[in-house]
């Protein structure tokens, strides 16, 4: 009778489990990048495109709507200045959020965005915006926020976006947690 192969299985069986366990915890702090990675490519969600310079206008226009939300837990007013704009496609355009902390300290906020519909996000290109950094207002103080942006003149020949008319532009902001460490 052979002892040492029930050994061996149990000695495989625990390093296998403990080779899962580690895989699956690599998998798992890599998810948000690769994710994050996986939406700025694919535009997927209304992840917005980033650029340094639009390409130029084309002869057509699309109709971007500004939207903005705010987490109940940030003392803040946010709003953008106009609803509303229409755009020529493919050049450069500018909009204005403005921001008012109606709060009595400091307060530190990040915005999130998105683009809908969702398959417009790949060709909402931003050129600056105030949600690429975390944004700081004194108690009552307002400041107003540019977001530089032209939308790709690929949308046109995407069978997915032809119909698209509107464009929507939605930024949430949400406080800093100051309490977690930076690095």
């Amino acid at each position: 009778m052979n002892l040492a192969l029930p050994i061996d299985r149990k000695l495989r069986t625990a390093l296998l489990a403990v080779l899962g366990v580690v895989a699956m915890t690599g998998v798992a702090f890599a998810s948000v990048p690769l994710y994050r990675l996986f939406c700025q490519v694919t535009g997927f969600g209304g992840t917005t495109q980033r650029a340094d310079d639009a390409p130029g206008a084309v002869d057509a226009k699309v109709t971007v709507a500004f939207d903005s939300n705010i987490s109940p837990a940030l003392t803040w007013k946010f709003k953008p200045e106009v609803a509303s704009d229409k755009i020529a496609i493919g050049a450069r355009d500018m909009a204005f959020y403005i921001a008012t902390n109606t709060g009595t300290v400091p307060v530190t906020g990040t915005a999130t965005y998105n683009v809908t519909p969702a398959q417009a996000g790949k060709y909402f290109t931003k050129i600056e915006c105030f949600c690429f950094t975390e944004q700081t207002l004194q108690p009552g103080e307002s400041v107003r926020m540019p977001v530089i942006y032209y939308v790709d003149p690929k949308i046109l020949t995407d069978p997915d976006t032809k119909d698209v008319e509107k464009i929507t532009l939605s930024y949430t902001f949400y406080p800093v947690d100051s309490a977690k460490p930076k690095g």
